[in-house]
């Protein structure tokens, strides 16, 4: 095999130097918060074929969606014309697998590009470098699922992103400024130039992108990296920040064993569940707890929720827990009220009158930031879908990851408007007896139970 140099036909420029060095001298966690164009995905995809070329493995290039991925990187240009595949030294490719977004290496390295979509579709394999792009609109499983395998393997993983809020990539970027560990930078505008000493965005192109009608929202976060600029396309980006502002985000809102604990869930079932658990104090909502998981039914949850220590009130769903499954004839209500559980269905509403109840919700919560922290990162990253061809939001939301825990919130919001659906049944005499005596309970309940009202 002819000698092959890596990178392939490609320097770093000036500004990415540190982030590039900091990786060429063993260093195997890095944080890049760039703004947009300056070449993140550039130095992600060459520090990857250098690597490949250093250790045989597998290295992933993870986007927050499989489309993405495709659309961004495996078929992605720069602004040259030069794909990002081209990267690879062709002498270096042994195999092309555009089914998978795969490159096979002749030295048995792998690189593949994959979407963020389904976080558990990563457990298994044992990659041992990993480019997290666009990080802030990741979920953040991702993170959590592939971290102790880097850990065990030795291997390396790069973030890069440009902010969207405090999410997240914003709690990843104070650890890692704070930790000795970690390569940390944040570079806007004002700190990159071409190599002819230009700026790779100038502020006449950001003027201009404005005045043709970018938001100066979307401008702050995409050229300058500010974390404090409303994430452009968030519903709930304002009352998030106020929420913070305010202190009503803190480890102090705790249960309190005077108070009932009540539930709003969003169902899924290969997609995510979501359970918030709230206390109504005065006029406010205090979220104290969170829950979620996926691939498992109503009684794994029921059983998780039990597990807590509260003193529950009221469990709200939203409409399709009474569709009843083809597989078991029976809804999930219904399967929830054998398991002791009675579910207040709550009305269906337009999603805009949702989105408003939640942010009227959102003005009065308060929330746990530990035990809650999963949920506040979906409620700030929910968003709307952005239509690129006219560069204009839609109404739409995304339906991502963020979309779980938003959804089980709207849940409560349209419960805490006080217009419910009364479609309960007698609801179990308490929260507190053993498993066997719930079983004897709902098995009672079931014999009498009017199907036709459930």
């Amino acid at each position: 095999m002819p000698i092959i140099e890596v990178p392939y036909q490609w320097t770093p420029r000036d500004y990415q130097l540190p982030l590039w060095e900091y990786m060429e001298g063993g260093g195997l966690r890095s944080v890049a918060v760039w703004h947009r164009r300056a070449g993140k995905d550039h130095v992600g995809v060459n520090w990857t074929s250098v690597s490949a070329v250093q250790r045989v493995g597998l290295y992933w290039h993870i986007l927050p969606t499989y489309a993405q991925g495709r659309k961004i990187v495996w078929q992605g240009m720069d602004r040259t014309g030069r794909r990002f595949l081209d990267y690879f030294p062709p002498d270096l490719v042994e195999r092309k697998r555009d089914d998978h977004m795969m490159l096979e290496l002749k030295n048995k390295s792998i690189w593949q590009v994959i979407g963020g979509d389904d976080p558990n579709s990563l457990v298994g394999p044992n990659p041992i470098g990993v480019v997290f792009s666009e990080f802030s609109l990741q979920d953040p499983a991702c993170w959590d699922l592939i971290r102790p395998i880097l850990a065990e393997n030795g291997g390396w993983a790069m973030f890069i992103f440009t902010p969207r809020g405090h999410n997240h990539g914003y709690q990843l970027y104070k650890m890692a400024k704070e930790n000795p560990d970690w390569f940390c930078e944040l570079r806007t505008v004002g700190d990159t130039r071409l190599p002819n000493g230009k700026p790779v965005i100038s502020e006449e192109q950001i003027i201009a992108e404005v005045e043709a009608g970018m938001s100066e929202e979307l401008a702050q976060q995409e050229f300058y990296c500010s974390w404090e600029a409303p994430m452009s396309g968030s519903y709930y980006s304002r009352e998030m920040q106020a929420a913070e502002v305010e202190g009503r985000i803190t480890d102090k809102v705790v249960y309190d064993d005077m108070l009932k604990v009540h539930t709003a869930w969003d169902l899924g079932i290969g997609d995510l569940m979501v359970v918030w658990f709230f206390q109504v104090v005065g006029n406010e909502a205090h979220f104290i707890d969170y829950l979620e998981g996926s691939g498992n039914g109503m009684d794994y949850y029921i059983e998780e929720m039990r597990k807590k220590p509260y003193h529950y009130g009221d469990h709200y769903a939203p409409h399709d827990i009474a569709v009843r499954e083809l597989g078991t004839g029976l809804s999930r209500q219904e399967q929830a009220l054998r398991l002791g559980v009675n579910f207040t269905v709550v009305p269906k509403w337009s999603i805009a009158d949702g989105i408003n109840a939640s942010r009227a919700l959102l003005r009065k919560s308060w929330f746990n930031q530990t035990t809650c922290a999963r949920g506040l990162d979906g409620l700030h990253t929910y968003r709307k879908e952005y239509n690129t061809k006219f560069g204009t939001w839609s109404e739409r939301p995304v339906h991502d990851w963020s979309s779980h825990p938003a959804d089980g919130f709207r849940t409560a919001a349209v419960a805490i408007s006080g217009r419910l659906s009364v479609l309960k049944l007698d609801a179990p005499p308490r929260y507190d007896l053993t498993l066997d005596q719930w079983s004897r309970w709902t098995d009672e309940r079931a014999l009498t139970a009017d199907n036709g009202r459930i």
